[in-house]
């Protein structure tokens, strides 16, 4: 596993914490280490009051990843598949076509991150890099998390989407009371999703509120 030191991190219900810092390596370490998919090797990463080293086997971490609500360009998304299909995933096995009861639940999470419903029958491989982050964020919020992780979420976007991006995700986390953990180098994405904006010091591992020189101010 790659090194990767902080000192101190604490993300509280309904609160959403940017981060700057983090390159697309470190960025990955990070999020492994807050879903238990790595352990740290010294100290220790809790989620809902539960240290991750605790996790005694496969099944139980297996069990534990619903608290989780991921949106990542690392995640996998079925570009010959249509948005609704891409959405139902999450809900339901059944795909080809998507059940009637599957399909209102699909429209109703397309409705809440802003999502246009004459697009759910088009292939995601036709959607802009917006709209796909937007599908990734209703995947990520259809099991109903405690927790929000948005891994470098706007890489691709168009001038002027980080933004509309960012006042989505708020939205949604508030919605729902989410704690929500931003790792992203995008300011007008941060400015607006995030309620407290840190930046990395590598060297110390501590965490900060930035400096103007990162744009963020």
């Amino acid at each position: 596993m790659r090194p990767l030191r902080i000192q101190a991190l604490a993300i509280g219900p309904g609160e959403r914490v940017a981060l700057s810092g983090f390159d697309a390596g470190a960025a990955e370490v990070l999020v492994n280490l807050v879903t238990g998919a790595s352990v740290p090797d010294d100290g220790t990463v809790e989620v809902g009051g539960r240290a991750t080293s605790s996790i005694s086997d496969g099944d139980e971490w297996l069990s534990t990843l619903d608290q989780f609500g991921i949106v990542s360009p690392r995640a996998v998304l079925l570009d010959a598949a249509s948005l609704q299909q891409n959405l139902a995933m999450p809900l339901s096995l059944e795909i080809d076509p998507v059940p009637p009861a599957i399909a209102q639940r699909v429209k109703a999470l397309a409705t809440d991150v802003g999502l246009d419903p004459a697009a759910l029958d088009r292939p995601i491989a036709a959607l802009d890099a917006l709209t796909r982050a937007r599908a990734h964020l209703a995947r990520a919020i259809a099991l109903g998390p405690s927790l929000l992780i948005l891994e470098h979420p706007t890489v691709g976007f168009a001038a002027g989407d980080p933004k509309a991006f960012g006042e989505t995700v708020a939205r949604v986390s508030i919605q729902r009371s989410l704690a929500t953990l931003i790792i992203s180098e995008d300011a007008d994405f941060a400015a607006a999703a995030a309620t407290r904006r840190l930046a990395l010091h590598a060297a110390s591992g501590e965490l900060r509120a930035p400096r103007k020189f990162f744009g963020w101010l």
